[in-house]
């Protein structure tokens, strides 16, 4: 029996090449884009569906007919045993000696099935033949009877694809005896079996386009549902200005797009709040700037040439003034170095000897009684010069809220939690209520005669501890006066 092979179409996809000049593919991909996620989600899950359902229906239909083919086979199979066990003649019990009657005897007993007929031949002449619906026709086609000619001499199986009967499976099987030679013929018609399976996969091919149709509508209802967030960002993001950042999207759900929202609205929040105290800055530096830029302009205006006194006067006012605006814009400065990441300088500092120079530093800048409260044990991670410049910020503070002589401490501890460096004195002290003002830039509570300070020095002081990821805490000290100081986290400090 010879047996038969199928084929395999490949299904080539190809992309299509763009050529020309650059502005040709420029405005390609200018087009392409102008495409919505939607329609684009929309599309690429129709794609997939309509493959998923392509490959599914060409599998059952290679497993189908895999299947007719092995059912077929079986069929020849059960066919060809049969007739080799049929070696006696029912009515006389003796061995068969001829071809007819052997021949006779099997297609008169076996029913065939309702797609095969049995064929028996004795030196090429028919002596009989199974009922079947398609009777002589068969016999008298061309193909069928080219079949035999090519299985005449060692049988097997020809697979012949007749225009009037399909697909048809001729399988020969020679017969020898000491009468004669024969053959029994088994024509299989696979026509109905694959009618069947065309018919099962136009359905299929049916409820196939019935499913992407509604998938795709689906897909393209739910993708736009979910994507509806960000085209409500796109429009509060066009809505948004330089000068105005209070709009905030709506946030709805418990999604990624969701996070997605909440994390712009966080950083609306933050630029908003970063612009307001960039304008608040600069409204601040600009109204300082201004009175001593007033004062050199008005002395300028009225300072007569030729009265030397008077030009040495205005000389070391107006020196005066400029080394107020250059203190002024340094300390601007570094408010503004202060949010950079390399305003620190790391290193391991050992408490005890930064609290001992600190103090001896902080004795020039005043007669004060000037005490060590406490040192703290141990090595801390810190920027030391900038931790030095807060603390000698909070002693000048001190200084010029003080008198003469009266007590002013410097003093570190540190547990468990943080790292406390402080400045304690004796004076006038901070009322609670302006506790809060006095660390923003410009802010400033009740001062003594002569104090030309801007109000930067505690907003310098927070920004250096929050660069160590600390605070500044004011709070009131005994018997009177204020206690200012720097808690840093533990993670900072080393046993």
């Amino acid at each position: 029996m010879t047996t038969t092979s199928g084929t395999t179409t490949d299904q080539m996809m190809t992309t299509p090449t763009t050529s020309g000049p650059t502005g040709t593919t420029d405005s390609a991909r200018h087009r392409f884009t102008r495409v919505s996620v939607r329609t684009r989600l929309t599309v690429v899950i129709a794609v997939l569906t309509a493959a998923a359902m392509t490959g599914a229906g060409l599998l059952v239909y290679a497993l189908e007919s895999a299947r007719i083919e092995r059912q077929v086979t079986s069929q020849i199979s059960q066919e060809i045993a049969e007739f080799r066990n049929l070696k006696r003649d029912p009515n006389t019990g003796e061995p068969f000696d001829d071809v007819a009657r052997v021949l006779n005897v099997f297609l008169t007993r076996n029913v065939p099935d309702d797609d095969e007929m049995l064929v028996g031949y004795v030196r090429g002449e028919i002596p009989e033949r199974t009922v079947n619906r398609y009777g002589q026709e068969v016999l008298d086609e061309p193909d069928y009877q080219a079949a035999l000619s090519d299985l005449a001499g060692s049988g097997g199986t020809r697979v012949i694809d007749s225009p009037t009967f399909g697909e048809t499976w001729v399988t020969l099987v020679p017969v020898t005896n000491a009468q004669g030679d024969g053959a029994l013929v088994i024509v299989n018609f696979l026509r109905d079996e694959h009618e069947e399976l065309n018919g099962t996969l136009r359905t299929y091919t049916l409820i196939a386009l019935l499913s992407l149709g509604l998938i795709t509508t689906i897909a393209a209802f739910q993708s736009g549902r979910l994507l509806a967030p960000l085209r409500t960002l796109e429009e509060t993001a066009r809505e948004i200005t330089a000068t105005d950042l209070s709009r905030r999207i709506p946030e709805r759900g418990n999604d990624d797009i969701t996070a997605l929202t909440r994390t712009i609205n966080g950083m609306l929040e933050r630029l908003d709040g970063g612009f307001a105290a960039q304008r608040q800055f600069l409204d601040d530096a600009g109204h300082e700037l201004k009175t001593p830029l007033t004062v050199v302009r008005g002395h300028l205006e009225l300072l007569d040439g030729d009265d030397p006194d008077e030009l040495a006067q205005t000389r070391d006012l107006l020196l005066d003034e400029v080394d107020r605006m250059s203190r002024l814009v340094g300390d601007l400065m570094l408010l503004a170095k202060s949010r950079r990441p390399d305003f620190l300088v790391l290193g391991e500092v050992e408490l005890t000897s930064l609290t001992q120079s600190v103090l001896a530093k902080a004795r020039a800048l005043g007669d004060r009684d000037w005490q060590l409260d406490a040192m703290a044990r141990g090595r801390a991670v810190l920027d030391e010069q900038r931790i030095t410049q807060a603390l000698l910020q909070l002693a000048d503070n001190a200084v010029k809220h003080t008198d003469t002589g009266t007590v002013v401490a410097i003093g570190s501890a540190g547990d468990d939690d943080e790292v406390r460096l402080w400045v304690r004195d004796t004076g006038d002290g901070i009322p609670p209520e302006d506790r809060d003002a006095v660390v923003e830039r410009f802010g400033r509570s009740h001062v003594r005669a002569g104090d030309d300070g801007f109000g930067l020095g505690l907003s310098i002081v927070s920004a250096i501890a929050e660069a160590h990821g600390g605070t500044v805490r004011i709070t009131d000290a005994e018997p009177h006066g204020a206690h200012v100081e720097i808690a840093l986290p533990v993670r900072t400090m080393t046993r």
